[in-house]
C-alpha cells in the first residue's frame, strides 16, 4: 500500500489486528502477540504449551463475555457470570465462533441428520412431495409423537357458550420404543432376590440399599408387606412393585412420589448414555438390560404412517440410511419447480458433507457414535453456509482424525471460511496445515511451566528458518527402516462384515508394530475394533472420553495417590484418608473440589475459586503435614516431571508412585500436573492417559487408536520409541494410524479402502512400508512415498 493509499484509507479500516498485551490464564507468561484480521493464523507448539489457553481461555473467552454483557439484564441474570480472562490488554476482537472437539451429545434421539438440521430440510420436503401425504412435516419427524385431545372451550362471540373441539398433532415416532429404534428388556432376576423381603435387602439395584431414600421409599410405601419374602407377593402386590405409576406418599413424615421399579429404573439409567453412566451403574445396566431393535419399526424410529409416505419408492427413513454421497446424487435427480429453493438449499448441505470428507456417513448415524475429529467437522458444515462474515473462527485440530488425503480439502475448506472475510485461528500440528498459514504463533519452548512464551511470531519462512522446536522439526521425515522385525505369528480375522466391511480376510502378524491405515470411514476401526477380540491379552486404547468426575485428576486414575497418600501418612503418623480431596481431609466448603460450582438450568455452570481453602481443595490442618517439605497440595500442583524427581530419592522416596510417574513420562505426559481434573485433557492426552495406566497390565496385545491425536512432531519421535519399547519387550502393537511419521516405523502395513462408506471396506494393501512405497497403488502409497522423498 502506497503512503497516499493510507492516508486515504478510512478510519475504520485500521482495525486489523487483534492485539494481546500481558496474557496471563494457565501457564502463559504476560505474552504479547498482535494477530491479523481477516487471514488464516495457526497456533502450534509443543503439547501443553499454552495454545489453547491463549487461543480458547483468552480470546474465545473474553469474546463470548463481552457478547454475553450486550444482553439486558434480565436475561444476563439467566446466564454465568463469566470472569474476564487474565490480561492487561485485549482489542480489536470480533465475535469468536468455536468450533472444538468436544462429542456431540449422546443423546439417544440426536442424529447426523439432526444435529445438522438436514433432517429438519428433508421432513419439509417429504410433507410437500410425499404419496400418500400424511400431514406437516412433523409427521416425518421422529421425536415428535402423535397427539389427540378433546374438550370443551368457552368462546365469546355476543354470548358466550361453550363449544366441543378437538385437537390432533400427527408426529412420526414410532409409539414402541419412542424414537430411539431399540427396545429395553429387563431382566428382573437382577433387580431383586425373590427369596428375601424389602426389609432384608431384597433389592439389588444401584443405590437402593435399606438405608438409603430408595430402599425406605419402597419399604415404608404402605401398597406392600415390606417383611414379606418377594417370591410370595400377590399379582397385585408384584405389579405395584414393578409397574405401579407415580403416586403421591408419605414416608417418615414427608411428601414422596412412588414409582414402579421398572419405570424408574427407565428414567433414571436408560434414558441417558449409557456410557456416561458410573462404572458400577453402567455394569448393572449392561448385567440387567438387553438392549434390541424395535421390532414394531424395524430401527427406522418411524411410525407406519411416516414409513408408509415415499417419493420416488423410498421413504424418509431409507433417504436417512443412505451414505450421503448417494443421497446428494438422488436430491440432485428430483426436480419440482415447487421446492426448487429447498432442493437447492439441501444439495448445497450434502455436498458440504462430502467436501468435507464426511461423505461416507449416513444421517441416521447417532451423533454419540462420532470420533471428535468427525464431530468437528459436523460442526463445520453449519458454518460453511453461514451468510455470516468478519468473524473469528476459532478451530481445535481440525485435521485429527484425518488421511493425509482428508487433510487438502480440510485445508480448502479453512481458506474457504477466510476469503469470505473471516478471522480464522487454528491449533495445530500437522506442517501441511501450518504450511497454508498467512500467519505463525509459536508457542514453548516447553510444555507446563516450561512453556506459556512466545517463541515465533510470523511468516512460515521465519519459522522454517527459526531455531524453535517446532522450526528445528518442521522438515523432519520418518525415514524408512533399513530392515523390518519378523512376526512371530499371526492374529486371523475371517469374513468381517462390522459396518462397511466386505467380508475381509486378514492376518495380523503378531510380535511386531503393525499399522492398519486408510482414508477416514474406510473401515479402519470396524475391522481392528469389531474383529480383535477384547478378552485377556489384549489392551485396547481408544480416545473415548474417560469415565470420571469433576475430582478426577491424573493421580486418581492412575492410582498415584494411594502410594502418595501412605507416603504422607507414614512420614507423619496420621490416617492415609486425610490426604485425600475426596474423603476426611477435604475443605468443608467446596467438599474438595476446590472451587464452586454453579449449575444453571439454562446455560453452562459457572466454576469460582473456593474462598475457604483457595482452591487448594484440603482443610488448613492438613497442609500442616509435610513430606520431603511440601504438603500435598503443593505435590499435587507438581508437573509429573517435577513429581518425577520429587518422589526419586531423599525423604520423599516412594518406589511405587516413581513406577507410574516414570510411566506418564514415557507416554509423553511429563508437562500434566497431577491434580489436573481430567474433564480438560484433550482427546489424545485421555488416550496417552490410559496408554500409561494399561502399560502395567499383563496384555500381549496392544490396540492404539491414532495415538499421535494432539502430539507436536517432536512429541511423535518419542511416541515412536515407546511404541518400540512394547514389542521389543514382546508385546505385539496394532496402531489405527494416519501419521506418515508413524507408517514408516511400522513393520507391517494393512491399508484399506480404496474410498470411504460403501466405496470402502477392503483391504487394498498389505506389506511392508517400503513394498507400499514402491508399489504406489493406494492413496496412502502415494502420500507415503512423497513424505518419505521416494
Amino acid at each position: 500500500m502506497t503512503k497516499a493509499n493510507r492516508a486515504d484509507e478510512h478510519a475504520a479500516d485500521s482495525h486489523d489486528m487483534i492485539r494481546v498485551h500481558g496474557a496471563r490464564v494457565n501457564n502463559l507468561k504476560d505474552v504479547d502477540v498482535e494477530i491479523p484480521k481477516r487471514r488464516l493464523t495457526v497456533f502450534t507448539g509443543v503439547s501443553g504449551s499454552g495454545k489453547s489457553s491463549l487461543v480458547f481461555g483468552t480470546i474465545a473467552a473474553e469474546s463470548q463475555r463481552l457478547i454475553n454483557e450486550t444482553y439486558s439484564a434480565f436475561v444476563q441474570g439467566f446466564m454465568p457470570t463469566l470472569a474476564r480472562p487474565e490480561v492487561d490488554v485485549l482489542d480489536g476482537l470480533t465475535t469468536a465462533i468455536t468450533v472444538d472437539q468436544q462429542r456431540l451429545g449422546a443423546d439417544p434421539r440426536s442424529t447426523v441428520g439432526t444435529v445438522t438440521d438436514t433432517n429438519a430440510m428433508l421432513r419439509i420436503l417429504f410433507s410437500r412431495l410425499a404419496e400418500p401425504h400424511i400431514g406437516p412435516p412433523g409427521a416425518y419427524a421422529f421425536n415428535v409423537a402423535s397427539v389427540e385431545a378433546s374438550g370443551a372451550i368457552t368462546v365469546e362471540r355476543g354470548a358466550r357458550r361453550a363449544e366441543k373441539v378437538t385437537f390432533s398433532r400427527s408426529g412420526g415416532m414410532c409409539p414402541r420404543c419412542e424414537g430411539r429404534g431399540a427396545v429395553t428388556d429387563i431382566d428382573l432376576t437382577q433387580l431383586y432376590d425373590d427369596s428375601k423381603s424389602l426389609r432384608e435387602g431384597a433389592l439389588t439395584i444401584p443405590g437402593y440399599s435399606v438405608d438409603g431414600w430408595y430402599g425406605r421409599i419402597y419399604t415404608g410405601c404402605g401398597f406392600f408387606d415390606p417383611d414379606k419374602p418377594i417370591a410370595k407377593f400377590t399379582e397385585r402386590e408384584l405389579h405395584d412393585l414393578l409397574h405401579k405409576a407415580p403416586t403421591k406418599i408419605k414416608v417418615e413424615g414427608v411428601n414422596l412420589t412412588y414409582e414402579g421399579l421398572i419405570p424408574k429404573i427407565q428414567k433414571s439409567f436408560l434414558s441417558k448414555d449409557v456410557d456416561a453412566l458410573q462404572p458400577h451403574v453402567r455394569a448393572f445396566v449392561e448385567r440387567a438390560v438387553t438392549f434390541t431393535v424395535c421390532p414394531d419399526c424395524a430401527g427406522t424410529r418411524l411410525n407406519e404412517g411416516a414409513r408408509s409416505s415415499k417419493i420416488e419408492g423410498r421413504s424418509i427413513a431409507d433417504v436417512c440410511a443412505m451414505q450421503i454421497t448417494d443421497l446428494a446424487a438422488w436430491v440432485r435427480e428430483l426436480a419440482d419447480p415447487s421446492v426448487a429453493p429447498l432442493l437447492t438449499a439441501l444439495g448445497r448441505t450434502l455436498d458440504s458433507f462430502v467436501e468435507i470428507g464426511l461423505g461416507y456417513l449416513s444421517l441416521d448415524r447417532p451423533s454419540g457414535t462420532l470420533s471428535g475429529g468427525e464431530a468437528q467437522r459436523v460442526k463445520m458444515i453449519r458454518h460453511l453456509g453461514s451468510s455470516l462474515t468478519d468473524v473469528t473462527y476459532v478451530f481445535d485440530e481440525p485435521t485429527t482424525g484425518l488421511h493425509p488425503h482428508d487433510i487438502q480439502r480440510m485445508n480448502n475448506l479453512l481458506l474457504r471460511l477466510r476469503d469470505k472475510g473471516n478471522t480464522v485461528l487454528v491449533v495445530e500440528h500437522k506442517p501441511e496445515t501450518i504450511a497454508i498459514a498467512d500467519h505463525v504463533v509459536d508457542l514453548g519452548p516447553g510444555a507446563g511451566a516450561a512453556g506459556g512464551a512466545v517463541c515465533y511470531e510470523g511468516d512460515l519462512a521465519g519459522l522454517r528458518a527459526g531455531d524453535t522446536v517446532t522450526g528445528r522439526h518442521f522438515d523432519d521425515r520418518a525415514r524408512l527402516k533399513d530392515s523390518v522385525r519378523e512376526p512371530s505369528g499371526a492374529l486371523e480375522i475371517r469374513g468381517a462384515d462390522a459396518n462397511n466391511l466386505h467380508d475381509v480376510d486378514v492376518d495380523i502378524p503378531l510380535g511386531v508394530l503393525t499399522v492398519v491405515t486408510g482414508v477416514a470411514g474406510s473401515g479402519k476401526s470396524s475391522l481392528v475394533h469389531g474383529s480383535v477380540p477384547a478378552g485377556e491379552g489384549i489392551v485396547s486404547v481408544d480416545q473415548s472420553p474417560i469415565r470420571g468426575s469433576r475430582r478426577s485428576n491424573p493421580a486418581t486414575y492412575t492410582g498415584l495417590l494411594d502410594p502418595i497418600r501412605k507416603a504422607f501418612a507414614k512420614s507423619n503418623g496420621v490416617k492415609p484418608a486425610l490426604f485425600s480431596a475426596n474423603s476426611e481431609g477435604a475443605c468443608p466448603t467446596c467438599n474438595g473440589i476446590g472451587v464452586v460450582y454453579t449449575d444453571l438450568g439454562m446455560m453452562a455452570g459457572v466454576a469460582t475459586t473456593c474462598e475457604e481453602c483457595e482452591g487448594k481443595r484440603f482443610q488448613a490442618a492438613v497442609l500442616e503435614h509435610r513430606l520431603g517439605g511440601r504438603d500435598i497440595s503443593e505435590v499435587l500442583a507438581m508437573s509429573v516431571s517435577e513429581a518425577l524427581e520429587f518422589f526419586a530419592d531423599g525423604e520423599a522416596r516412594t518406589p511405587a508412585a516413581h513406577r507410574i510417574l516414570t510411566r506418564l513420562s514415557d507416554v509423553g505426559l511429563g508437562y500434566l500436573t497431577l491434580g489436573q481434573p481430567l474433564t480438560t485433557l484433550s482427546g489424545g492426552e485421555r488416550q496417552r492417559l490410559k496408554l500409561a495406566t494399561h502399560m502395567a497390565e499383563k496384555g500381549g496385545i496392544y490396540v492404539l487408536d491414532e495415538p499421535t491425536a494432539g502430539l507436536h512432531l517432536a512429541d511423535v519421535e518419542q511416541l515412536l520409541g515407546l511404541l518400540d519399547r512394547l514389542v521389543d519387550s514382546g508385546k505385539s502393537v496394532i496402531v489405527v494410524e494416519h501419521h506418515q511419521a508413524v507408517m514408516a516405523h511400522a513393520d507391517w502395513i494393512i491399508d484399506l479402502g480404496p474410498g470411504a462408506g460403501h466405496d470402502g471396506g477392503r483391504v487394498v494393501f498389505e506389506g511392508t512400508p517400503a513394498d507400499l512405497v514402491a508399489a504406489r497403488s493406494t492413496l496412502t502409497g502415494e502420500h507415503l512415498a512423497e513424505y518419505v522423498g521416494s
